[in-house]
């Protein structure tokens, strides 16, 4: 069995106390065993505040993006062997960690992009600047300025690839070192790719530091420059969130927490359409992708009453099309879950909602001698205003039909109910019904995804996060945002009006001047 170490001030750690096991979640074999025992946890933060910070504040932001750029070169040239890894670690098929990687990767890329807009400077202008005294001499612009701490990054187990990729990718670029710690179920993909990472030589020394384990206590020595970015329960970010050492000094957390994300169908869509038709595939993908353990996945399924019917019986036909099992197996659309405690929260959740729901499908474990596998499992609603259904996230492939009138009021409503969400998805080919859904919406999601058959063969999942656009949302979602272009570095960074001379000031600290 391997035992999985950590990186931390510039060495590799191997603790001999406190191990934890990693699992194959398909033969339940213990794979890997990992801890931070013995780590000085002051020590590490100082090593990127005192070494890493200051050796990537000194690079621009082109020179940044270039060392993203390297990244993921370096990473993918690994895919092969880390997409061997994921199967066996974290139970996905081989699209599914193609999903992951290549999320990753193509993470890193996208801000190398992005880097350009940045252009060769240390700070970002916000804006163009402003006249504040009696003439234009006295003036004032914001900028943002890379903050000198360290960002510690808590990631979750459903995207070990990924989630790590895309908070680094924004922090790197930002100027500030990182702190990556993986969920354990599947730290084993984390570990690797944190092993190509280290070895790659890419970035200078404290830029990169990485936990194979617990967090002991890091919390207690972070500061008022740090940044605190997790992903995971909200039960667990509100933990995090009221340590008293991060209240004390204002420490700056960033959380993407769980979400009853929606799939909203309009009453005007015809069942021969291609938003129709889009909407099956799009509910079938996001109930199955990952075995459902996905934070951007569908848990609730909004239908106008008069399509229920039809709308339960093509997706159970579609979803008993899925084989379960090995996902080593070409054949297999879905493998088990990440881990037995995720098993054992599906299944409890299942139970749940049944309460208050009809089983079209599913509902029970896989037919597997071994392993965390369930069936995927669709639930109709005997009343749409049921609080479970709108309180309860079942995180697997798991999704309960909620029929509503079909009124731009009542789907808003109902969606709402969910108490904040990174994204719903409206399907409709009326503009004013979907307008008016849109911006009511608005206010409680990250997100809000729109299709009609003019769109249809264009546009990609609503559960995919992109690198361009916002990851996160209010309330329950965790009240915080990553990605979404340059948008993702400003958690890294410290916004400061600077005022004086205008001369002086928008020479040196104003937008960029485009070349003539």
């Amino acid at each position: 069995m391997q035992t999985l170490s950590s990186y931390v001030q510039g060495r590799w750690h191997t603790a001999t106390t406190g191990a934890r096991p990693l699992h194959d979640p398909t033969t339940e074999e213990a794979l890997a065993e990992c801890s931070t025992d013995g780590i000085d946890f002051a020590r590490v933060l100082e090593h990127a505040r005192d070494v890493g910070g200051p050796a990537l504040r000194r690079l621009t932001f082109l020179e940044r993006g270039e060392l993203l750029k390297k990244l993921s070169k370096a990473i993918h040239e690994h895919r092969e062997e880390l997409i061997e890894l994921s199967i066996k670690n974290a139970g996905t098929t081989r699209g599914d960690a193609k999903f992951d990687l290549d999320g990753a990767t193509g993470t890193l890329a996208s801000y190398a992009f992005f880097a350009k807009e940045a252009g060769a400077r240390g700070f970002l202008s916000d804006g163009g600047g402003v006249q504040l005294g009696r003439t234009a001499r006295f003036w004032g612009q914001h900028v943002f300025v890379p903050k000198t701490g360290v960002a510690v990054h808590i990631n979750a187990f459903n995207f070990p690839a990924w989630n790590m990729a895309e908070k680094m990718a924004c922090a790197l670029l930002a100027g500030v070192p990182v702190v990556e710690k993986p969920g354990t179920p599947t730290a084993f993909v984390a570990w690797r790719v944190a092993q190509i990472v280290v070895d790659s030589g890419i970035l200078p020394e404290g830029a990169f530091q990485f936990l194979c384990g617990g967090v002991g206590d890091l919390l207690d020595h972070m500061g008022a420059q740090d940044v605190l970015a997790f992903t995971g329960s909200s039960g667990t970010g509100a933990k995090l969130r009221g340590n008293a050492n991060l209240v004390r000094h204002n420490v700056h957390v960033n959380i993407e927490a769980d979400s009853l994300n929606a799939a909203i169908l309009g009453p005007d869509v015809d069942f021969d359409s291609e938003t129709y038709g889009l909407f099956l595939a799009n509910v079938e993908l996001d109930m199955i992708q990952k075995t459902g353990q996905k934070c951007t996945a569908v848990r609730r399924i909004f239908v106008p009453h008069d399509k229920v019917e039809r709308v339960s019986a093509d997706l159970v036909a579609s979803l008993a099309r899925i084989t379960v099992g090995n996902p080593a197996d070409k054949g297999t659309r879905m493998g088990p879950l990440a881990s037995q405690s995720q098993f054992e929260g599906v299944r409890a959740g299942i139970e749940a909602l049944q309460k208050s729901a009809r089983t079209l499908t599913g509902g029970s474990e896989a037919d597997q001698e071994k392993g965390w596998f369930v069936t995927p499992t669709l639930l109709l609603a005997e009343d749409a205003d049921t609080d479970v259904f709108h309180e309860l996230e079942v995180f697997g492939p798991v999704a309960t039909i909620l029929p509503y009138s079909g009124t731009a009021d009542e789907a808003v409503r109902l969606t709402n109910r969910g108490g904040g969400g990174l994204v719903a998805s409206v399907y409709a080919n009326d503009r004013s019904w979907t307008k008016e859904v849109v911006l009511g919406l608005g206010p409680w999601h990250g997100r809000v995804w729109t299709a009609n058959d003019r769109v249809a063969e264009q546009t990609l999942p609503p559960g995919m996060v992109l690198p361009a656009a916002l990851h996160g949302g209010p309330g329950r979602a965790g009240g915080g945002g990553e990605l979404g272009g340059l948008r993702g570095l400003e958690a890294y960074l410290q916004r400061t009006a600077i005022q004086g001379f205008q001369g002086w000031i928008d020479g040196d600290f104003g937008p960029v001047k485009e070349q003539a």
